[in-house]
C-alpha cells in the first residue's frame, strides 16, 4: 500500500496543514492556506486536474475530471475497477490541481506582464463509496448544485448503472492557494512609455488591438 508522505505539521481548523511539497515558494505574497479560499474555488470550478503514478507504465498521468465537494471531502466517479477505482481503493495518494484565469494583466513592459487568477494544489488519499445512501446524497449534491432541485426531477441511477460506476471520496490531506488581483506593476522609468496598460477580460476582445487603448 502506497504511504502518504512527509509528516504533517499540526491543522489550523481553518488552515490546511502543509509540509514542503506543499509550501508556496514563489510569490509568497499571494499564496494562503486557508481553507474557505480553496473550497470557494472548487465549489466555482468543479473541474480539476488529478495527477497520480500509474503502476503499469512507472509514469506520470494527468487527467481532467469533474469534482464536487461535500463539508471537507471532495467526490468524483469513474466507471467501476479502472485504474483511478484501484489506485485509490488501494490508497494510493493523488495531487489535484484548479486553476482560473481571470484577467490578462498588460503592462508597459514585456516583463511585468501577467495574469490574475486563482489556483489551488490539493494532495489527496481516500476511499470508495460504497455505501447506497452516501452514494445517492453525493449525487444528488453535485446534480443540485448545477440546478436547484433537479435531482428531484431526473431519474435516479438503476441497478445496471449502479454496478458500473465507482464513486470516490477524498480527503485533502495538504494544500495550498494562491491568487493575484489588480493592475500591472510598473518600473518608474517605464511609466512615461506611450503604450497603454491595465486589465483586459480573458474572455475579452480577440485582436485589433485594446479596445481601451488612447
Amino acid at each position: 500500500m502506497d504511504q502518504v508522505c512527509p509528516t504533517r505539521q499540526q491543522k489550523v481548523d481553518d488552515q490546511f496543514s502543509t509540509t514542503a511539497r506543499s509550501t508556496v515558494l514563489r510569490g509568497k505574497k499571494n499564496a494562503s492556506y486557508d481553507k474557505q479560499a480553496v473550497f470557494q474555488l472548487i465549489d466555482d470550478l468543479k473541474l480539476g486536474h488529478m495527477a497520480f503514478m500509474d503502476k503499469g507504465s512507472q509514469c506520470p498521468v494527468i487527467i481532467p475530471m469533474t469534482f464536487w465537494r461535500i463539508d471537507e471531502h471532495l467526490y468524483f466517479h469513474t466507471l467501476n475497477k479502472t485504474r483511478l477505482d484501484t489506485l485509490i481503493s488501494n490508497g494510493a495518494e493523488v495531487s489535484i490541481s484548479f486553476a482560473e484565469a481571470s484577467e490578462w494583466v498588460l503592462s508597459k513592459s514585456a516583463y511585468h506582464t501577467s495574469v490574475n487568477y486563482r489556483s489551488a494544489v490539493l494532495f489527496c488519499t481516500g476511499s470508495r463509496v460504497d455505501s447506497p445512501d452516501e452514494f445517492d446524497l453525493a449525487f444528488q449534491k453535485i446534480i443540485d448544485d448545477i440546478e436547484p432541485g433537479r435531482w428531484s426531477q431526473v431519474r435516479p441511477p438503476n441497478d445496471k448503472e449502479r454496478k458500473a460506476t465507482a464513486l470516490l471520496k477524498l480527503t485533502i490531506n495538504e494544500a495550498s492557494f494562491k491568487s493575484r488581483t489588480g493592475g500591472p506593476n510598473e518600473d518608474e522609468e517605464d511609466l512615461s512609455l506611450p503604450v497603454w496598460n491595465g486589465t483586459l477580460p480573458i474572455d475579452g476582445p480577440k485582436g485589433g488591438g485594446c479596445p481601451f487603448q488612447r
